[in-house]
């Protein structure tokens, strides 16, 4: 049967196209594919973000581990792939300020989680603002922690090598293909594609980002959770800024329990530079146009108000926060002036070109919470990556890596010889580092 498959990966982001690079040479006898409803992997959120290749310093080591640790690992895997594929790989290193004494406190905290996530001496510091001038002259700061061990490169171009490794290796990737329906035809899983096409799996593995939510709920789990989704806005900037400073430059964010990032000043691997993200409530995983997010408004929101984000919507902070950043996305000097607080030297009125936009969706539990970690969640014949979110590039090699590893340890892969050469790895040695 040309349309029966042993195992389904629905998602071509830089996760499931990861999950199907290691399970292309660990199961070379199983029939497996992938599902992307665009015509190229990385075609959203894994290619529309700033190539950052991050230090794991923001992630608190007990809410946020299995992130972290993939992200410390992933970098020297990303690395190391890069080189392979000669795509650019810049080792520059990030630094996070501090505009007061509130902020110093907060990048203490940072520097203790980051040396607890794995970082070393030489990896992270946390600087005094007479020595950062020595280094960075047009940064104005009371402090600042540098991560040396934080990289550029371009996730869209790598997770698109990924694919064509995978596909040497005998995956199929079944592109221009939305999933309408899932649902269980006897022992399979009977996927029903671009309207009326069927196809069938034994196995199935939800890797479809801002959609995964969706998927769950299509098949009766997670009804207790929801998503709501962010979009992340950019400015570029001239060319006369491109050296205003070597690496890139965060400040430490006002409201953390938020998804809300102050807008940073970001230098990319190719040597531009952009002020963003800010965070701007949308109506959809894809909500880039007026026109998806009024489409999907009402559907939107009655999901929300029959779910625990109906504390959200209600929620004074929360809805004072989504109106600044909507005022973000409406004036251009509001988002630069922030920007302006730690680098004096940008004038708005010589910014004139947007970026790139990407959207985030975040998980809110029953009780109206964000989900700070990624969820797993395993049912009979399928595995859900629900909340997968920053670093989840940086992470996503060995994090594809620890999915594999638990489906083994649960059976579906018991066959298979784990101790096999995944490209420049082996997959083992993989597990070994991330179960330390």
């Amino acid at each position: 049967m040309k349309d029966y498959f042993d195992l389904v990966i629905i998602g071509g982001g830089i996760l499931g196209t990861s999950i199907s690079y290691f399970l292309s040479f660990l199961n070379k006898s199983k029939k497996i594919g992938v599902i992307e409803q665009e015509n190229n992997v990385a075609h959203h959120t894994s290619g529309r973000n700033t190539g950052k290749v991050h230090a794991p310093y923001l992630y608190n080591p007990e809410k946020k581990k299995l992130f972290a640790n993939a992200a410390f690992h992933g970098y020297e895997m990303w690395k190391e792939y890069s080189k392979q594929q000669n795509v650019p790989f810049k080792e520059d290193g990030v630094i996070e300020v501090a505009l007061d004494e509130k902020g110093i406190k907060v990048l203490e905290k940072y520097l203790k989680w980051g040396k607890q996530n794995g970082l070393q001496e030489k990896d992270i510091e946390l600087i005094e603002k007479a020595e950062l001038k020595k280094i960075e002259p047009e940064i104005k700061c009371e402090a600042a922690l540098y991560a040396h061990r934080d990289g550029s490169t371009d996730y869209s171009t790598l997770t698109n090598a990924i694919m064509r490794d995978s596909k040497k290796n005998g995956i199929n990737f079944l592109f221009n293909n939305k999933t309408n329906e899932i649902k269980k035809n006897k022992d399979k899983w009977e996927i029903t594609i671009n309207g009326n096409h069927k196809i069938y799996a034994d196995f199935l593995i939800n890797a479809a980002g801002g959609q995964a939510i969706d998927i769950a709920h299509n098949i009766g789990i997670a009804k207790n959770l929801t998503d709501v989704h962010f979009r992340g806005e950019y400015w570029k900037t001239p060319k006369k800024y491109h050296n205003l400073t070597k690496t890139s430059v965060y400040s430490v964010p006002e409201f953390p329990e938020y998804p809300f990032l102050d807008p940073h000043w970001i230098v990319r691997v190719d040597g531009s530079c952009e002020i963003g993200p800010n965070a701007v409530p949308v109506f959809s995983p894809y909500g880039y146009n007026t026109t998806e997010n009024i489409k999907q408004f009402i559907p939107k929101i009655l999901e929300m108000i029959n779910s625990g984000a109906r504390k959200i919507i209600f929620d004074k902070d929360f809805q004072e926060l989504a109106f600044s950043e909507i005022q973000s996305s409406m004036s251009k000097s509001v988002m630069v002036e922030r920007v302006k607080k730690f680098l004096p030297k940008i004038n708005s009125k010589e910014i004139t070109e947007k970026g790139t936009a990407g959207i985030r969706s975040s998980v809110i539990d029953e009780n109206g919470k964000f989900v700070p970690d990624v969820i797993l969640l395993e049912e009979d014949t399928s595995f859900h990556i629900l909340n997968y979110n920053s670093p989840g590039a940086t992470g996503a090699l060995p994090f594809s890596v620890h999915v594999i590893n638990q489906l083994h340890q649960k059976g579906l892969f018991e066959n298979d010889d784990i101790n096999l050469q995944c490209g420049p790895w082996k997959f083992n040695e993989i597990v070994e580092k991330l179960e330390k």
